[in-house]
């Protein structure tokens, strides 16, 4: 099975300023999704700039001709599936059918507040995940939609014409537990994990992999419940999140390495972090091109 490899590009350099340059760079270099996150700031990046997810992939779409364009993640947090269905129905048309939604039950960081609400339990931003992701389903397969949930309501809603992909653009739904992987595996076109959280600081690499082929276990559990045949689903996985950390980027032998191990582990999509200087996420960017345009070559000879 080949492996694809994408990158994320967090939103913190000014278009003007090097922003535009890294989508086109991300798709001279051949890889085959950029995403970004969907946060109203984020972490240590929280004091410094950060544009928004729409807007940011609007332009990349701009300046790209094939490179897919995707959010890693969205969630409802601070989205709304009727307002944010009709955003994704524009960004599909304007990219001519290039774009991907990560989604996700989020957090509990600055995104969970800065709205003014109090933090949701994960059992809450679980049920509203439930909600949200069927619901977004809807708005984008069907002209008309009218829906009155517990957390969500729509009121004759339309989105015409509906997305240029067919029947809607992909869902990438980020899930580690049962609810959520049932979640994928009823909607999702692609599954997507960090790996376990517990072991990212002081867990080994083996540990986490280990930790991985439990997660991919669950899923196809999930959809020998939900009837659907699992091969029709990607598995991405972030990286940057496990124990290895950013030093897969350290050389092309260190990420053909790692890569070619979660190849094993049925991991068909891998995503690494576009280098961001004095970060959690700093990384050579000769090693980085290096490994945009060999590391594949080498992992489905």
């Amino acid at each position: 099975m080949s492996l694809r490899l994408s990158t994320v590009i967090l939103p913190v350099r000014p278009w003007h300023e090097g922003g535009r340059d890294q989508w086109v760079r991300a798709e001279r270099l051949g890889f085959h999704t950029a995403y970004t996150y969907d946060h109203l700031s984020w972490r240590t990046f929280r004091d410094g700039p950060w544009f928004g997810a729409v807007p940011t992939l609007t332009a990349a779409a701009a300046v790209t001709d094939r490179l897919r364009l995707g959010t890693l993640v969205t969630s409802p947090n601070f989205r709304h599936p009727v307002t944010l269905a009709k955003d994704l129905m524009s960004l599909d048309d304007i990219s001519g059918g290039r774009i991907t939604l990560g989604i996700g039950a989020g957090g509990n960081g600055f995104d969970a507040t800065a709205l003014g609400q109090e933090p949701w339990t994960p059992r809450e931003r679980a049920d509203r995940l439930a909600e949200f992701v069927p619901l977004l389903d809807r708005l984008l397969t069907e002209g008309a939609v009218t829906h009155h949930g517990d957390f969500y309501s729509a009121e004759e809603a339309r989105n015409i014409p509906g997305c240029v992909q067919r029947p809607r653009l992909p869902f990438a739904v980020a899930a580690t537990g049962p609810r959520g992987m049932k979640l994928a595996a009823r909607h999702g076109q692609a599954w997507v994990t960090t790996g376990d959280p517990k072991l990212e600081k002081d867990g080994t690499a083996e540990q986490s992999r280990e930790a991985l082929r439990g997660q991919l276990e669950k899923l196809d559990k999930a959809f020998a419940d939900t009837g659907r045949d699992p091969a029709s689903m990607e598995r991405i996985l972030l990286t940057g999140f496990t124990p290895e950390g950013s030093a897969v980027l350290d050389s092309v032998d260190a990420f053909v390495d790692f890569a070619g191990r979660h190849q094993e582990l049925g991991f068909t999509e891998l995503v690494i972090h576009a280098p961001i200087p004095d970060s959690d996420f700093a990384a050579d960017e000769a090693v980085f091109e290096r490994i945009a345009t060999e590391a594949l070559a080498q992992l489905n000879a």
